[in-house]
């Protein structure tokens, strides 16, 4: 400590001055009083710094600096995603009583955005607070061993990428969905290259995975208990029918997967049917293994369709007739069937100025940087279609298109 300090104090001219007897006239006695008062002054100061270096007292300094700058942005941008959220809850009481939504619903300000200084790196070691242990997120062998351990039922993966292609493609078509509807999501989603158990992380080179997505619509565990929840009627009857065109051993394996579907459906529904509910089964055991049936090559394709599915049917019964496109359809994938309606429905006029702040919680757009840099409407539908484009060439992508 007493090497620290008279290091500082080697780096401070004034206080060497001040600090140093008098040249003439014996000692600090002989100084005048304004000058002993400056000199303690200076002492109290430095000592309540704790005889901190300069490299500290910079980084406090800015520190500070950084403090206000990101004070006055969160009280800015506090008020701008207040704004937000009064506009939406406005827009669905209009909607709701059959009113007309106009621009003035809509927050036509784009938000602020941080640009100030960044927090600076303190230069001493600092005590960092011990941060709970994420839980790992669960991959393909941990959805396999939940679906064996809790239901004794390994899903029945495809012979090649090919087959799973096929049935997906025929049970889409028949379901509703359109060829250039599919291909262009799956484009969009795995970059045209994905197999039917990618998962997000786990692609081109990636060797770590960052969610429970996949497949070609990268379904969540939480949307695999939500469809089983809310559509299993439709797997269980068209599993059904499959079991009654099946003969020798392959009908006793439909019957068991087909005993296990209903048990899944039955789980799935044991729960109210809200997001939050199906998202705690899904971070159990049990909603790996009901997420496993995505690899399944007869309940997987029925979950994939679903997925896009479910909010082409919300369109229709909110009056929307007219057929999605794909990067509509894309917006209702990512963002929810009502927020993505909410674009979805906007005349192109409107799409031109409405900023895409609208349909986002603060925290996912200051995390978005498409959304940020294709800042509206217009711009986002623009930029999806384009990556379509791009990734529908891709070897995946012409292979599903070939399927259909």
């Amino acid at each position: 400590m007493h090497h620290s300090i008279r290091k500082s104090l080697a780096l401070v001219p004034l206080a060497l001055l001040l600090l140093a007897p008098a040249a003439r006239g014996g000692g600090a006695d002989a100084l005048p009083l304004a000058v002993r008062d400056a000199k303690a002054q200076l002492l109290s100061q430095f000592f309540a710094q704790g005889g901190a270096s300069p490299s500290v007292l910079e980084y406090r300094r800015k520190l500070q600096e950084y403090q206000a700058a990101r004070a006055a942005f969160d009280e800015e941008a506090g008020a701008y995603w207040s704004q937000i959220s009064e506009k939406r809850k406005g827009r669905n009481a209009k909607r709701r009583s059959g009113q007309q939504i106009t621009l003035d619903d809509y927050v036509l300000e784009h938000p602020p955005l941080y640009n100030g200084p960044k927090r600076p790196v303190n230069p001493e070691p600092e005590e960092t607070p011990d941060r709970p242990t994420k839980k790992p997120i669960p991959v393909v062998a941990d959805l396999l061993r939940a679906a064996q351990e809790l239901y004794q039922f390994t899903p029945q993966r495809p012979s090649n990428e090919v087959e799973f292609k096929r049935v997906y493609a025929r049970y889409a078509l028949a379901s509703g969905l359109t060829r250039d509807q599919a291909v262009r999501v799956y484009a969009f989603e795995t970059g045209g290259t994905g197999s039917y158990d990618v998962q997000a992380g786990i692609e081109h080179g990636g060797k770590r995975a960052i969610s429970t997505a996949m497949g070609y619509n990268q379904l969540l565990t939480t949307n695999s208990v939500e469809l089983l929840a809310e559509q299993g009627h439709e797997f269980i009857r068209a599993l059904s029918d499959k079991v009654a065109r099946t003969s020798g051993p392959a009908h006793q394996s439909l019957e068991h997967k087909l005993t296990v579907l209903k048990k899944m459906v039955a789980h799935a529904k044991s729960v109210p049917d809200t997001w939050s509910e199906h998202e705690k089964i899904g971070n159990t055991a049990q909603g790996w293994a009901m997420h496993a049936m995505v690899l399944d090559i007869d309940i997987g394709p029925m979950l994939q369709t679903h997925k896009l599915l479910t909010s082409v049917l919300f369109a229709r019964t909110k009056g929307y007739s007219r057929p999605l496109s794909a990067a509509e359809l894309e917006m209702m994938n990512l963002t929810g069937d009502g927020t993505g309606l909410d674009m979805v429905t906007m005349p192109q006029a409107m799409r031109e100025q409405v900023p895409t702040s609208n349909f986002f919680q603060r925290g996912g757009y200051e995390r978005n940087p498409v959304a940020i840099r294709h800042n509206t409407v217009a711009k986002l539908l623009a930029v999806t279609d384009t990556r379509m484009d791009s990734n529908s060439n891709n070897a995946g992508a012409r292979e599903l298109a070939g399927a259909f």
